[in-house]
């Protein structure tokens, strides 16, 4: 299997997406929604008392990560340690995209809507994969995205889902039929705007971050009205005054980043501060809200260009950090930054999850926590940010934090990780956070590069694998209590797609090669595992319906690692 990495990854993505390749344009061309047999008169309204129960909710999985605290942890237990090795397909699911699929479905009162590459939304009977409707975005002539045409999932809330497009737009369509509500141009993609992320819907509202960080974008998180699209607030994630933050010497576990502050504070009286629109900071993934607080979580991406850091002097906030954030106005809480003016593209993605854990007092605390690229899980008081702990590297670190020179030099974890997007899951019951991790060796390569233009890749050089070093996953369980890992589970590829967690302890995660494994939860035992024929590089979800458990997940390969592509969503269950 040829990996490569991000910087060979971006380049060629920009040749499918600068301007729509022949091949994306036939596959997204009209935009119109098919209707193949009537939706299933079960299908009710997900309302916002429904979004509120949806951690605990027994049956649906109403939210890409199962509720707004993103544990993707399923109460059922009707598939057990006892009996997942008679795990078997119910259906399998074939959609007209063969491209990469990250998505994670939600399935409402028996119907699944899953989304694929080129923002195709599929409505399906979740337990015969009968299809109801099936949306086409019609895509505008620009896209520019990074590591692949991905879309990660829809948001639902009163008869209405919600999608995120390439082409930086914000959709709106009807639950029942397909039929698209509105649209909201988020931004504008010429300047390197795109959407893969799935939003999240409350309070009458959707919010939505940014991709674009290897493009030189301003990022931020949007809110727009449910029911019209209008825009209602915004928080950039660059500030335009006071971006520069404490120049921080060291990094959230205390190790020294080797910046030349003295350099950096000449730099910025030379240039000036005007560079905050073009500093990055996209936000990829889902956001976390606490409803009792209305506080919402996120994790904001690396700084641009990616390696020159001398072209940005300064902390570069809001990027490589935890950022809180008022559900109603947008207004600023606090942030954590975990990694001040990074130049090794070790941006925090994983979405944050809300649970509990022990302070440093040994009593219970409401905490966000975050699987960081470092290898690290990160735990925050939720209401200060403190950081309460880290746990220790569940792979390997090498020569952090060496700078990046033109000739190369080596450091671990490599650009994807550590935790990539991959979320993770956590089982509360046994304190146990599960992250799919990844081992890749690379070398930094740093090269002076001024602002090309937002439809041009931005990296100011380039971070490659090296030929001939083993590259593998790991799937960790850590005590968030102690931030201990209790047990790991290697596999021969970098893990990347995300976890699920279940009530009948158990652990699902998928790899590039097709296997798609179910864990033991309290010991990283393999139970099950089941040949899916492309790359299992989504994030499971399970679900109930009739009195029956199942488990689902795309395969659909990956781009950003070059996993087998395919098309399918395959829905497991017990004989």
């Amino acid at each position: 299997m040829k990996v490569i990495g991000k910087s060979l990854l971006l380049a060629a993505s920009i040749a499918l997406a600068g301007s729509v390749s022949l091949a994306a344009a036939q596959e997204i061309s009209g935009g119109a929604t098919t209707s193949v047999k009537p939706m299933s008169s079960n299908l009710g309204a997900v309302t916002q008392k429904r979004l509120d129960g949806a951690d605990m909710e027994k049956t649906d999985w109403l939210q890409v990560n199962g509720g707004y605290s993103q544990t993707r942890f399923f109460p059922g237990k009707q598939i057990n340690t006892r009996n997942v090795k008679k795990l078997r397909p119910a259906f399998i699911f074939q959609t007209d995209v063969l491209e990469s699929m990250e998505t994670a479905p939600l399935v409402v009162d028996g119907v699944m809507f899953l989304t694929t590459s080129y923002n195709h939304v599929y409505a399906i009977d979740a337990t015969t994969g009968e299809e109801y409707w099936h949306y086409i975005h019609p895509m505008g002539p620009i896209t520019v995205y990074c590591c692949g045409p991905n879309n990660r999932g829809v948001a639902a809330l009163d008869g209405r889902l919600f999608m995120g497009t390439l082409d930086a737009k914000l959709v709106a369509l009807d639950a029942k039929t397909g039929t698209k509500l509105w649209e909201t141009q988020i931004e504008d993609p010429e300047l390197g705007y795109s959407e893969t992320m799935a939003p999240v819907a409350a309070d009458g509202k959707v919010l939505i971050g940014t991709n674009g960080g290897e493009y030189g974008v301003r990022g931020f998180v949007k809110a727009f009205d449910a029911e019209t699209g209008a825009q209602l607030w915004t928080f950039y994630t660059i500030p335009e005054i006071g971006h520069e933050g404490v120049w921080a010497t060291h990094d959230a576990t205390g190790r020294n980043m080797l910046r030349d502050i003295a350099a950096e504070k000449r730099m910025l009286a030379e240039r000036g501060g005007g560079f905050y629109k073009t500093l990055g900071g996209g936000v990829w993934m889902t956001p976390a809200i606490d409803r009792e607080t209305n506080t919402v979580f996120f994790v904001v991406g690396n700084p641009s260009p990616d390696l020159y850091g001398d072209i940005r002097p300064g902390d570069n906030l809001y990027t490589n950090s935890m950022v809180a954030v008022d559900l109603h106005t947008g207004a600023y809480k606090w942030h954590y930054q975990y990694i001040a003016h990074d130049v090794w593209d070790l941006d925090a993605v994983s979405p944050p999850i809300l649970t509990t854990a022990k302070g440093k007092d040994g009593k219970d605390r409401k905490v966000a926590i975050h699987g960081g690229k470092t290898g690290h899980i990160y735990v925050h008081d939720r209401q200060t940010g403190e950081l309460i702990r880290f746990s220790e590297a569940m792979i390997p670190q090498e020569n952090m934090w060496v700078l990046p020179t033109p000739e190369g030099e080596r450091m671990l974890p490599g650009a994807n990780g550590g935790v990539e997007w991959n979320p993770m899951a956590v089982n509360e019951k046994l304190n146990l956070a599960y992250a799919a991790n990844l081992h890749q060796p690379m070398t930094y390569h740093v090269e002076p590069a001024e602002y090309p233009g937002g439809d041009k890749l931005w990296l100011g050089g380039a971070f490659k694998v090296i030929p001939g070093e083993e590259q593998w996953g790991r799937l960790a369980a850590v005590n968030i209590d102690t931030g201990k890992m209790v047990w790991k589970a290697d596999t021969a590829q970098p893990l990347m797609g995300g976890v699920l967690a279940t009530a009948g302890d158990l652990v699902f995660t998928g790899e590039g090669n097709g296997w798609f494994n179910a864990y033991d939860a309290r010991n990283g035992k393999k139970l099950w595992s089941f040949q899916a024929g492309a790359g299992v590089n989504a994030p499971p979800v399970s679900y109930v319906v009739d009195g029956k458990q199942y488990i689902a997940v795309a395969a659909g390969g990956n781009t950003q690692l070059n996993f087998k592509r395919g098309n399918s969503v395959i829905v497991f269950s017990l004989p």
